[in-house]
């Protein structure tokens, strides 16, 4: 069967009554999650996992998978969509990959602009999303089918440059994304071994014999860690919030955005399958091209339309793209593509080369249904963009019990054991001592999804090799995996030391 075949198939599961009931919910949630500040699409998509959990509980496995991944799916292109709001309206990003948006942004809706600032990200974002799922349909089969070829030493090495990639982008500071990657490592080996029989880490604790439950960690980390946050902090926004008078664009203004939404569309879907690169990078490597090529440089910073239609289409595109290496190799791409691969792993589907022969509905109903999602939050943010703006205004009072109530709920409607309670609160705290010293939670969560595959690739490797570590440089692919994730991770180390030394130079 060809592409086409496949994707036709992908509609048909896409179509039906619950999935599309599922994929309309989480791009409506999606799009209220990046709306409001703070919580964005990682913690948006781990606390919905529980909810998912249950609302799927008396499907079959694979009926259950689809239409959580779908929701879960929605929820991070949704909250893509939703994060330029506050950037545009209020001048506060709704999430990292829309900080580029309030440049011009917020000056066009000082201007009086803002319905048309609007309008474009949300055009932007719907062309970026259909040009993402197109390169995803052609790339996918092809790349699975190269990633079959791989053996255990190439698989290994990989997920060591994904975890590198992931690291060396997260953060202020690369030596602590490196120590929370290798965190979350550490405690994904907790548990007893399934091929030794021993117990590590586990203290004599039984509850800790079938190790950390992913779920209860990843909500923790993110849902509960913001909310700590919040209280702590008495983070409650109290901008004026502009005005929206009239909402579509000019015809100058969709003639002098067309090309920048689909420059940035085409690097932000590149930049996306780059595993690390993400969609914050996407968006301010697309600004700044726009500056460059833009015959009126003067324009940006003071409401130039570019502004806003390149990184939105970016930062849109490059979570499409994060989907491909997530998909076909089992490599996330991100933090929230992390989440959604513990979600998949939670349903016993592992994301790589095999899940579109082993389970093509799940993969191809995934990706047709992002083509009606796109088509939903389009539908959604056009019309009903003042009515999302007033989620912005929504009272932390109401919002953060919500929160807390979501979140032990549902871990314990997945667990029932009130250790994972107890759990859910630790990492809570975690999370926010975490944040609040710049330490990525990301990377840790990173660490715990892959490190069951890069064991098992790691024992492999050396059983085929009869314990002879040199496999994993003398195999090609191996090889340049690792090279690049060494790269990866000293060139900016390098480039640091060397400005630096700039500086003293300077001075002296």
């Amino acid at each position: 069967m060809d592409v086409f075949g496949y994707l036709l198939d992908g509609f048909e599961v896409a179509f039906t009554m619950r999935n599309l009931i599922f994929a309309f919910i989480g791009v409506l949630i999606g799009t209220a999650v990046g709306v409001l500040p703070g919580i964005g699409p990682i913690s948006g998509v781990a606390l919905l996992i529980p909810v998912t959990s249950s609302m799927t509980s008396g499907l079959s496995p694979s009926d259950a998978a689809t239409s959580s991944i779908i929701l879960l799916a929605g929820v991070y292109y949704g909250a893509m969509y939703g994060g330029s709001t506050t950037s545009i309206l209020l001048n506060t990003p709704g999430e990292s990959s829309s900080v580029t948006t309030t440049i011009d942004g917020y000056q066009m809706a000082k201007q009086g602009r803002a319905g048309a600032a609007l309008s474009i990200s949300a055009i932007g974002s719907f062309v970026a999303g259909i040009v993402a799922l197109i390169g995803l349909i052609f790339l996918a089969q092809p790349l699975s089918k190269m990633a079959l070829n791989f053996g255990p030493a190439d698989y290994f090495s990989l997920m060591v440059l994904g975890l590198c990639a992931v690291s060396g982008l997260s953060g202020k500071s690369v030596t602590k994304a490196l120590m929370m990657t290798v965190f979350g490592l550490l405690i994904a080996s907790i548990g007893i071994d399934v091929v030794s029989g021993v117990a590590r880490f586990t203290f004599g604790f039984r509850q800790l014999y079938s190790g950390l439950e992913f779920l209860t960690v990843a909500v923790g980390l993110f849902a509960l860690g913001e909310v700590f946050k919040t209280i702590i902090h008495n983070e409650i926004h109290s901008g004026k919030l502009a005005r929206i008078e009239k909402l579509l664009p000019t015809k100058k203004e969709l003639k002098d955005s067309a090309a920048p939404i689909a420059r940035g569309s085409l690097l932000g879907f590149f930049m996306g399958i780059l595993p690390g690169a993400g969609a914050t990078l996407a968006s301010f490597m697309a600004y700044l091209l726009e500056k460059k090529v833009s015959k009126n440089k003067a324009n940006f910073g003071k409401g130039a339309i570019e502004g806003v239609a390149a990184p939105e289409s970016a930062n849109n595109a490059a979570a499409g793209g994060a989907l491909i290496p997530l998909l076909t190799m089992g490599i996330p791409g991100s933090g929230t593509t992390a989440v959604l691969m513990g979600a998949l792993v939670m349903y016993n589907i592992n994301p790589g080369p095999m899940l579109f022969k082993e389970h093509p509905d799940v993969a191809w109903g995934l990706i047709a249904s992002m083509f009606l999602g796109n088509l939903m939050l389009l539908i959604l943010n056009l019309p009903l963009v003042k009515v999302f703006a007033k989620i912005i205004s929504t009272p932390p009072k109401y919002l953060i019990p919500m929160i807390v109530a979501i979140s032990v709920f549902g871990v314990y409607a997945v667990q029932v054991t009130t250790f994972d309670l107890i759990l859910l609160m630790i990492c809570g705290v975690a999370g926010y001592f975490l944040t609040k010293n710049d330490y990525p939670v990301a990377p840790l969560v990173l660490g715990l999804v892959l490190w069951p595959m890069i064991e098992n690739n790691f024992r492999r490797a050396l059983t085929i090799s009869n314990s002879d570590y040199a496999v994993f440089y003398k195999e090609p692919l191996s090889a340049i995996f690792l090279i690049i994730a060494v790269l990866w991770i000293t060139i900016p180390l390098l480039m640091k030391l060397k400005g630096k030394n700039v500086i003293i130079n300077d001075e002296g």
